[in-house]
């Protein structure tokens, strides 16, 4: 057989195993499911020692949670890969809201549904597929790292690349956590926005009072607080926060009503912010207030509100510094303001934006072998979230190749209600990755 009519004969193991990892609710950044990043980590560890890998670790930086590294050693004169995913998960949400149980693997149609099955244990199963095509003897030198923490922002992740340099240094690292572009069209990502957030909280009186009483002379918190969060966009919808970067876009067309289909953009509902979509989506900052403290509707009396808060989410455009850009959102925040009002405004977590050059012989190794798995070339995209963790790699490795990849399609729903896999899709992208390590082979022959 050839590698690829292989790897589909053998597409049963592997979303068995697909399966198996998707049942464990390793959701990171829930302390009660500690356990379960542990057991998610041995069990990708185990399927890795299944598949003939001499060498296997469960390692963690201090504080941090279980991650692996694997590693084939590269045969006399071949590159060694790195093959990077993350076996931690988002939490599930609201039960009521699947259509199937989130920690069980169920195939509708041509999907598979579960939370992990595309973000990020379908990446993780496509390298699995890959050395199993090759009867975990790799043409090259592999190293599979996967981590552990991703959906908490890679808190240590800088620690984790310092203290494994060597075992984890590549000639090209393979990163497959992106999206493509549509079902039956893959795409490398070659830049991502960065990310920083704050958190806002203003007060305006010393403790609650009679709106009647006061009503008309001092201003409740809660008013001030949307008056000034309203600054922070113009009468389009542009942020509005003065010093901010932009980049150039790309000329890839994002038609409205495919837009619409995939944001859930209501009828009626215009978008925001002016230029091409894409542009804004990938190429402009963005900000959104994801959270408010107040009192809830249900507890309310007539009473001005003296303290509310916010949680503020920034979009960073690549080229711009996520740190510097989240200094002169604050900064906006106390120029605008209003009536006075005690203004605090604490900095969160921070990821950079990343440019991700797709040039020289390993570049072209995967568009050709992306290409022939699919049966169309592959298109080059941005995307408006963040994977700060493509900077960490490019920082710490900026003589190697790196490729962002994808499992997941516009329909996959990372991180909501009913995520799920395409399974042509997923087939494809482990056909293209097995051609691309047998390609990276041939190029030295």
């Amino acid at each position: 057989m050839t590698l690829a009519e292989t790897v589909r004969a053998q597409q049963p193991a592997v979303l068995a195993d697909l399966a198996r990892l998707v049942a464990i609710p390793s959701v990171s950044d829930d302390p009660a499911r500690a356990d379960q990043v542990e057991a998610s980590a041995a069990l990708a560890a185990g399927l890795l020692t299944e598949l003939g890998c001499p060498d296997v670790q469960v390692v963690r930086a201090a504080g941090g949670k279980p991650a692996v590294i694997a590693r084939y050693p590269a045969p006399a004169g071949q590159p060694t890969v790195c093959l990077y995913a993350h076996h931690d998960v988002q939490p599930e949400g609201d039960l009521a809201l699947w259509s199937s149980p989130p920690f069980e693997a169920t195939q509708r149609g041509a999907r598979l549904f579960g939370r992990g099955t595309a973000d990020d244990k379908g990446g993780l199963a496509v390298h699995l597929a890959a050395l199993r095509a090759f009867d975990g003897q790799p043409p090259v030198g592999v190293t599979v790292f996967l981590e552990g923490e991703e959906e908490m922002g890679s808190p240590t992740l800088a620690a984790l690349l310092d203290a494994h340099r060597e075992q984890l240094a590549a000639d090209v690292f393979v990163i497959a956590d992106s999206a493509n572009w549509a079902v039956g069209q893959p795409a490398f990502t070659t830049s991502l926005r960065g990310i920083g957030e704050c958190y806002v909280e203003l007060r305006t009186l010393d403790h609650a009072v009679h709106s009647g009483a006061y009503g008309g002379v001092a201003p409740d918190a809660l008013t001030t607080l949307c008056r000034l969060l309203a600054t922070l966009h113009d009468e389009h919808g542009d942020v509005a926060v003065a010093g901010l970067s932009t980049s150039p876009p790309p000329e890839l067309e994002y038609p409205e009503d495919r837009l619409r289909a995939e944001s859930g953009l209501l009828d009626g509902v215009q978008q925001i912010g002016t230029g091409t979509v894409v542009e804004r989506l990938w190429c402009k900052p963005a900000v959104a207030v994801i959270a408010l403290d107040a009192t809830p509707v249900a507890r309310a009396s007539n009473t001005l509100v003296p303290v509310a808060r916010a949680k503020l989410s920034l979009r960073v455009a690549p080229g711009d510094d996520a740190r510097a850009a989240t200094a002169k959102l604050a900064a906006h925040l106390h120029e605008h303001v209003p009536y006075g009002a005690h203004l605090t405004v604490t900095p969160g977590d921070s990821g950079e934006p990343s440019t991700i050059s797709f040039a020289g012989p390993y570049a072209e190794v995967a568009r050709t072998a992306f290409a022939d798995a699919w049966g169309v070339p592959p298109v080059f995209v941005g995307q408006g979230g963040s994977i700060p963790m493509v900077a960490d790699f490019g920082a710490a490795f900026p003589e190697a190749t790196v490729l962002v990849t994808a499992v997941g399609d516009p329909d996959t729903r990372a991180h909501g209600t009913d995520e799920s896999l395409h399974l042509g899709d997923f087939q494809a992208a482990c056909v293209a990755e097995t051609l691309m390590l047998q390609g990276f082979a041939d190029l030295q022959s």
